[in-house]
């Protein structure tokens, strides 16, 4: 049997499209060339979340940090792992724009700067090659991420791009060294010249242009790199936006490009920064505690702003409920989750 599956975006735009008892909606979606923001395919990103509004359907396993119980109990959905039984009536948390019509194919790219910018951090610049259809460009929206490859390895992993879309084909990348992780063992022994596949941008965390309400930008560690990708945009189109930024480490050796943010600070005349550390040494002059802590406080003497979350899922967690408890809507708090 075969159901109706209808999307509504953010901005009101509908897809609609059919599926069948056996199709979860991702699936489906994509068999009639329809792709909403995804990553992994297996309910553990949480990158194609959506409201089911209307309807009966089937949620199968997934992890908690992508959707909570208490978020699935309200009729969060993952587009992944969500079976019909009826026809749907499905709400997205984005744009129109963030559905794409068209996957691109992979690109070819190399390793041209690997550079430790902090304590466990490193900074990766890929050079694209040149494709025969579009050149070096690689187009896609400030805050959006990339699945990157490496197929004699068998490794592949999403990663927020730091950059703003340009004409040489160049994409940064903000990577945390993580314990016994196989990605970023293989980068500790990458060389300068070896090869990766970019798969096509992904994701709908980016700045809602729409919304006149100040932006807060909430960030644990390399979960800057969107924000990086936004504030560099803002700052190239001279978009004098009210927006504050939460940056928040461990300790003061994780503290990373804060020359960048220096600099963004004077191009936008109504960008503040609050570099937030939370087991910092006797002599730190700056914010202790984390940057959810910080939100905390600014939104008491500013009770009205679009929230944007990304980082670890407790930072991501905590900062929600701190800015729900603040009154501010759902429908204006847009979160990224590492996984």
């Amino acid at each position: 049997m075969s159901y109706k599956i209808t999307l509504t975006t953010h901005d009101q735009q509908q897809f609609s499209f059919a599926c069948t008892e056996q199709q979860n909606v991702q699936d489906a979606a994509e068999a009639a060339h329809i792709y909403p923001p995804f990553g992994c395919k297996s309910g553990s990103c949480g990158a194609c979340l959506g409201t089911c509004n209307t309807g009966e359907y089937q949620l199968e396993s997934h992890t908690e940090a992508a959707l909570s119980t208490e978020a699935a109990a309200r009729g969060d959905i993952l587009l992944c792992r969500t079976l019909p039984k009826t026809d749907l009536h499905i709400t997205l948390p984005y744009d129109a724009s963030a559905i794409q019509q068209t996957l691109m194919a992979p690109r070819v790219a190399e390793i041209i700067r690997l550079e430790s910018i902090a304590e466990r951090t490193l900074q990766v610049t890929l050079q694209l090659q040149d494709d025969p259809e579009t050149g070096l460009a690689f187009e896609f929206e400030p805050g959006q991420f990339v699945e990157l490859e490496v197929p004699e390895l068998n490794l592949m992993r999403a990663y927020s791009i730091a950059n703003t879309p340009n004409w040489e084909g160049r994409l940064e990348f903000l990577i945390r060294l993580q314990p016994n992780g196989k990605f970023c063992a293989f980068l500790q022994q990458a060389t300068i010249g070896q090869q990766i596949l970019v798969h096509a941008p992904s994701g709908a965390f980016v700045a809602h242009k729409q919304s006149l309400n100040p932006r807060c930008f909430v960030a644990g560690g390399t979960g800057l790199a969107p924000f990086l990708s936004i504030l560099r945009r803002m700052a190239e189109w001279g978009e004098d936006h009210p927006t504050h930024l939460f940056l928040g480490v461990n300790k003061e050796a994780e503290i990373i490009c804060q020359d960048e943010l220096n600099t963004l600070q004077q191009s936008l005349p109504q960008l503040s920064v609050e570099i937030c550390v939370w087991k910092p040494e006797t002599n730190w002059r700056g914010f202790i505690g984390t940057p959810a802590d910080a939100l905390k406080i600014h939104l008491k003497n500013n009770p009205s702003a679009d929230i944007y979350l990304c980082g670890p899922p407790i930072l991501v967690e905590t900062a929600e409920d701190i800015a729900l408890k603040a009154n501010i809507p759902a429908d204006q708090i847009f979160c990224e989750r590492f996984m």
